[in-house]
């Protein structure tokens, strides 16, 4: 492509000028924080509760230990139904137990 095929070739390009900073005074000043007042995140100093974050760890403790426990019953759960399933599935007979009691009196 020659300069002479040049789309812009024979047009001046607009060009914008932007207005400089002021470097001196600028370089001093910290930037402009975007949240107006940060005090209501700021804690005292040794304003840490103990007493408080331990129960809330010992509850999610239970909570998982909760979770954990229903998930192994669950799987517990499904391979019973699949072996049975299987069993039943295979033309097999007395696939599920049943107990009977003999003694009725």
């Amino acid at each position: 492509m020659s300069n002479n095929d040049h789309p812009s070739h024979g047009r001046e390009t607009p060009v914008l000028s932007f207005p400089r900073r002021r470097k001196s005074l600028d370089a001093r000043r910290p930037p402009a924080s975007p949240v107006k007042d940060l005090a209501k995140y700021e804690r005292a100093e040794g304003g840490d509760d103990y007493r408080h974050r331990m129960l809330i760890n010992v509850a999610a403790l239970l909570f998982v230990a909760a979770l954990i426990g229903a998930g192994l019953w669950i799987a517990d759960t499904m391979a019973a139904m699949r072996k049975n399933q299987d069993c039943v599935l295979s033309g097999r007979s007395g696939c599920t137990p049943v107990t009977v009691e003999h003694n009725r009196w």
